[in-house]
């Protein structure tokens, strides 16, 4: 059951705490940001924050009703037999197949494929993608696929399969967990895509060296309904749909890390890591 079912039937309503979250003004421009320095002349990018305060319901009395297929994420328990995800060595052997297992098992997909993982640890004052430094908490709400770029993904990672592939149902889906310790600071908040208009995603290009990939951010609009899970432990994980080629179900999920005004001071920095996947159904 969905959870906006279950809020329908229970008359006490789910806790809620206002909280800034990084939205993206609309433009008639086609969005972008280059990863690297840009050309001379260029600016890193063309996309306008629109910071909005919104309430997020805290999910964590209806985390067991959540669906990949109509909220978009879901919360699954998992005890990782990783010790250091900062270890790329274990981080690949262990908990590649890990993420593989926990996707597979969720979703009855009769494959699944790890392509990619990142790891951040909250540094204050430290933008993302400051060199040499860790990934920072993705503070802009958006989507890490598009209806273009998961197909495209597809092609780019599986050769001489993709075609054949592409003709079945396929969908992109992270596992989001934090490590080291509860991921009180900065966590997570999840947009229920069964509130998400298709023209408030926002086509948005990614512009590296040699490719250029797309994402879509999040314009605001008052409709659209906004869940976290707290105090999400190292034994947890969020499931979170980035594209699926199915028509009918969630597709996309957006998400965005947030500044929790609850969140007692002092806590400890989150780390936490994303696995990127691909699940293949029969």
């Amino acid at each position: 059951m969905a959870a906006t079912a279950a809020l329908a039937r229970d008359p006490a309503p789910l806790r809620e705490v206002d909280a800034t979250l990084g939205f993206t003004r609309r433009s008639d421009e086609t969005l972008y940001t280059y990863a690297y320095d840009p050309p001379v002349g260029q600016p890193r990018t063309n996309v306008e924050p629109d910071e909005r305060q919104v309430r997020i319901a805290d999910a964590r009395p209806v985390a067991d009703t959540l669906s990949l297929d109509v909220e978009g994420f879901a919360l699954v328990r998992h005890r990782t037999a990783v010790r250091d995800f900062w270890d790329e060595a274990q981080t690949l052997a262990l908990g590649h197949p890990e993420a593989a297992g926990i996707v597979k098992a969720a979703t009855g997909a009769s494959r699944v494929v790890v392509f990619d993982h990142t790891l951040r640890r909250r540094l204050s004052g430290t933008e993302d993608r400051t060199a040499g430094l860790p990934r920072q908490p993705a503070g802009r709400v958006h989507v890490d696929q598009t209806l273009a770029s998961g197909p495209q993904r597809i092609r780019d990672l599986m050769g001489d399969e993709a075609e054949a592939l592409l003709r079945k149902r396929n969908a992109i889906i992270n596992v989001w967990r934090p490590i080291a310790r509860t991921a009180r600071d900065w966590p997570l908040a999840l947009g229920d895509a069964s509130s998400i208009a298709p023209e408030d995603l926002l086509p948005s290009e990614l512009r590296f060296p040699h490719r250029t990939g797309e994402i879509y951010l999040v314009a605001h609009n008052p409709a659209q309904r906004w869940l976290h899970i707290p105090d999400l432990a190292p034994d947890e994980a969020l499931l979170i749909k980035c594209w699926d080629s199915a028509e009918g179900v969630a597709r996309f999920a957006p998400h965005g890390a947030f500044e929790d005004p609850t969140t007692p001071p002092g806590v400890p920095p989150r780390e936490s890591i994303e696995f990127r996947t691909i699940a293949f159904f029969d």
